[in-house]
C-alpha cells in the first residue's frame, strides 16, 4: 500500500489537470473502442487457456472459466493483494467439483507460464530500449520465483511416486495425495504444453490495448515501445499493492512513456486515462459475472477463506 501511495503522490506532481479535459475531448474514440475490445479478448483467451489446462481432470465449459476470471478481476479492482486470484479458484472448484487445492495449483501453473514468458520478454525489451536497472532487477527476482515455483510443481507432476512417499509419512501432507494425482494427470497431458504455448499470445495480446490507447490519445509510440511498456506494467503488477493497482500503474505508465520521449506531464495525465479505460470495463463485466453467480462478494470472500 505504501508503494501505491508514494507512486500516486509522484504522479500527481506536475500533473497540470487543466489540460486533461482538452486532451480527452480530442481523443479518437475508434482507437479507444478497439482498446476495450482487445482488453476483453485478453481475458477470453485466459479463460480458454484455463479450461485447456484443467481438461485432464475436468471438462470445464469455456464460458464458466471466463465468468470465474471476471469475478476475480472485479475482486482485484476493489480488494487489495490480488484477492481475486483466490476467489476465481474457489468458484471454479465449487462449480466443477474439483478440490480447491487442484484448481489453485492450476492457477499457479498459469502464473508460472506467464512468468517464464514475461522473463523472456524482459530480455527482449533490454535489446529494444535502455530498460532502467529497477525493472531488470524485478525481472531477475521474478525469474528466481518462477524457477522455484516450477521446480515445486514439476516435482509433484513428474515425480509422483517419490513425492507421494515423502508426503505419506506426514499426517497433514498426506491429505495432498489427491492433489498429487491430479497434478500428475495434468503434467502428463498434451494440454499442459498447449496451455504453455497459449500463454505467449495471452501476454502479447496485452500490447494491443496499450498501443490503441496511445494512438487514440495522440501519443505516437511504436508497437515495439508499446511492447516494452506492457512489460514494465506487468513487472510492476507482480508486486502486491492497492486495489486496481492504483498508483503503481500510473507511475509505471508515466515513467515508461516519458522514457520514450512523451512529455512527462502528458504521460502522467494519460496514465489515469489508460487506467480508467482498462479498469472500467473490467468492473462492469466483473459485476455482471458476480450478479449471475448470485452471491455477494463479501460472502464469496468468506467462503473462499474457509475453503483455503
Amino acid at each position: 500500500m505504501a508503494i501505491s501511495v508514494a507512486s500516486l503522490v509522484w504522479v500527481l506532481q506536475d500533473f497540470e489537470p487543466e489540460k486533461l479535459m482538452g486532451e480527452i475531448s480530442r481523443m479518437k474514440w475508434g482507437w479507444v473502442a478497439a482498446a476495450v475490445v482487445f482488453d476483453i479478448l485478453v481475458y477470453f483467451l485466459q479463460g480458454w487457456r484455463w479450461s485447456l489446462l484443467l481438461r485432464p481432470v475436468a471438462n470445464i465449459p469455456y464460458a464458466r472459466s471466463i465468468r470465474a476470471i471476471y469475478v476475480g478481476l472485479f475482486a482485484n479492482e476493489v480488494l487489495p493483494l490480488r484477492t481475486g486470484e483466490i476467489l476465481r479458484c474457489y468458484l471454479q472448484g465449487r462449480w466443477s467439483g474439483l478440490p480447491f487445492s487442484v484448481v489453485l495449483s492450476s492457477a499457479l501453473i498459469e502464473r508460472i507460464f506467464d512468468g517464464i514468458w514475461l522473463v523472456l520478454c524482459v530480455f527482449v525489451t533490454t535489446k529494444l530500449v535502455d530498460l532502467p536497472d529497477l525493472y531488470v532487477t524485478l525481472g531477475q527476482v521474478l525469474a528466481v520465483f518462477v524457477l522455484a515455483g516450477a521446480a515445486l510443481v514439476g516435482a509433484a507432476m513428474f515425480f509422483k511416486r517419490q513425492t507421494h512417499a515423502a508426503f505419506s509419512g506426514n499426517r497433514i501432507l498426506s491429505k495432498l495425495n489427491v492433489l498429487l494425482e491430479d497434478l500428475y494427470l495434468i503434467g502428463h497431458s498434451r494440454f499442459l504444453y498447449w496451455s504453455a504455448l497459449a500463454s505467449l499470445p495471452y501476454l502479447m495480446l496485452q500490447v494491443l490495448p496499450i498501443y490503441a490507447l496511445t494512438q487514440g490519445y495522440g501519443i505516437g509510440i511504436s508497437l515495439a515501445e508499446a511492447f516494452a511498456l506492457m512489460v514494465i506494467l506487468r513487472l510492476v503488477a507482480v508486486v502486491p499493492q492497492a486495489p486496481g493497482n492504483l498508483g503503481a500503474f500510473q507511475a509505471a505508465a508515466a515513467f515508461g512513456l516519458a522514457m520514450f520521449g512523451t512529455d512527462p506531464s502528458m504521460a502522467k495525465r494519460f496514465s489515469f486515462v489508460m487506467w480508467a479505460v482498462i479498469t472500467f470495463p473490467l468492473l462492469v463485466a466483473g459485476f455482471i459475472a458476480l450478479t449471475i453467480t448470485g452471491v455477494r462478494l463479501s460472502e464469496l470472500r468468506r467462503e473462499a477463506q474457509q475453503a483455503s
